[in-house]
């Protein structure tokens, strides 16, 4: 399943972009709701953080510098130097729609349908799940609350 997932992925991304896409898929079985939480908010945490880096080094190779040039200037630097970096490039980070800079969530949410029960030919109300896509994920605190609902 893993690698059918991450294929289907790679392959529509890649057609869509004209050029290389290449996605990774796991399935972690995670035994407890802390863990289930503590593993999503790490990877929220790191999704912000590779965003960030990745806007300062795309705006210095923007600039012309060339990947060991943007390594050496980032080396170290802290959260303020790289914010002033993108500042003087007119990228306020905080202005980033939340999508670029926390991801995308997918999930299944549940609503009311009227049906015809196939039985008794009678109306009724089914459960059912669609997915649902969210384009403003939370932070922190409120991050490990909407993961256990």
């Amino acid at each position: 399943m893993n690698s059918i997932l991450a294929g289907e992925a790679s392959a529509k991304f890649s057609l869509l972009l004209g050029d290389l896409g290449v996605f990774d898929c796991r399935i972690s079985q995670l035994p407890t709701t802390k863990l289930v939480v503590d593993y999503f908010r790490w990877r929220n945490e790191d999704t912000n953080r590779n965003a960030f880096n990745a806007h300062c080094y795309w705006s210095l190779r923007k600039q012309g510098k060339t990947p060991k040039q943007v390594d050496s200037i980032l080396s170290g630097l802290s959260i303020a130097d790289k914010n002033e970096i993108l500042f003087k490039q007119g990228i306020n980070y905080n202005d980033i729609p939340n999508w670029q800079k926390r991801g995308v969530g997918l999930y299944w949410k549940p609503y009311s349908k009227q049906v015809i029960n196939q039985k008794t030919g009678e109306e009724t109300t089914a459960i059912r799940n669609k997915i649902k896509i969210d384009y403003d994920l939370p932070m922190k605190d409120e991050y490990s609350q909407f993961i256990v609902l």
